[in-house]
């Protein structure tokens, strides 16, 4: 065998183990796109199922508490933003939104004792929190997945051939809303109630 033949065998078997390696990262790319993608379905489903029993919620707490209007509208404009967003990140920001008013609206609940004991406001919360619980899992479950798809698409020779074919990292992050980072403002100091006197 003459050099050059060698020489070209040589060079189309590295050409053959490239496009392999090309096709393989391709392959596991498309893969973990599609976890991203299932895992955010999961949370859209979660959110889905709050924004479907706020309405319910709402209408019990209107019942005893009919001057909180600001803080119904807070929570229809957020829901409806939820509901109308299209992306991730839209979705993110309206939940952030939505999550701020259902705890001003929860914070309201303390100030009418009789609707703490109504048994369809109870049943409602209940339903509220397990849904809460849901959404923390599931988008735990999706910065994972995130986190794993973004780690391989930067990784040396991945980003390569994810420039090639078109994959770009996703930086759609549920984080904590700007509200959770507060520290809650305790106050000890309210004058305790009179007695009256005995006649």
């Amino acid at each position: 065998m003459s050099k050059g033949l060698i020489f070209i065998i040589v060079l189309v078997l590295i050409a053959l183990m490239a496009f392999g390696q090309y096709v393989s990262v391709r392959n596991t790319l498309v893969q973990k796109n599609e976890a991203v993608k299932a895992a955010w379905s999961q949370v859209d489903v979660v959110l889905q199922r709050r924004a479907d029993l706020i309405p319910n919620l709402v209408e019990t707490v209107k019942g005893y508490a009919k001057q909180e209007q600001t803080v119904f509208g807070d929570i229809a404009k957020a829901r409806s933003a939820l509901l109308s967003a299209g992306t991730p990140s839209e979705k993110i920001a309206a939940n952030q939104q939505l999550d701020g008013a259902l705890g001003r609206l929860l914070a309201i609940v303390e100030n009418y004792p009789q609707l703490k004991s109504n048994e369809n406001f109870l049943r409602l919360q209940d339903e509220l929190a397990g849904t809460e619980n849901r959404i923390a899992v599931e988008r735990k479950r999706y910065n994972d997945t995130l986190q794993d798809y973004n780690t391989y698409i930067q990784q040396f020779p991945h980003n390569i051939f994810a420039g090639w074919a078109g994959f770009k990292p996703n930086e759609a992050y549920f984080a904590a809303s700007e509200g959770s980072r507060q520290v809650p403002k305790v106050n000890f100091s309210t004058p305790a109630p009179q007695a009256v006197p005995a006649k």
